[in-house]
């Protein structure tokens, strides 16, 4: 039962440093964007149906978040998708 072949099995890895880096800046791109746009997190919450502490999560550069996600909070911040991961 050692070995482990599927892709269902992932070692847990640690992520460089830049990749938390990168992480922070575009939580903080989303929180900008929203803030000038003039939403709370709550509206946001709202228009892209994530869970509350998700968004949370990801503004804070705390979690990697789904593509879907990142395409939801995209529109609901009327930017392209492009310019919010930039």
């Amino acid at each position: 039962m050692g070995s482990c072949r599927s892709q269902r099995c992932r070692v847990p890895h640690e992520q460089p440093q830049w990749v938390h880096d990168q992480r922070r800046v575009l939580g903080r791109r989303i929180r900008d964007l929203r803030i000038h746009r003039g939403h709370t997190q709550e509206d946001v919450v709202e228009m892209t149906d994530i869970d509350r502490r998700t968004f949370q999560r990801i503004e804070a550069g705390e979690s990697d978040p789904r593509y879907g996600d990142l395409l939801r909070i995209a529109r609901a911040l009327d930017v392209p998708l492009a310019e919010l991961v930039r």
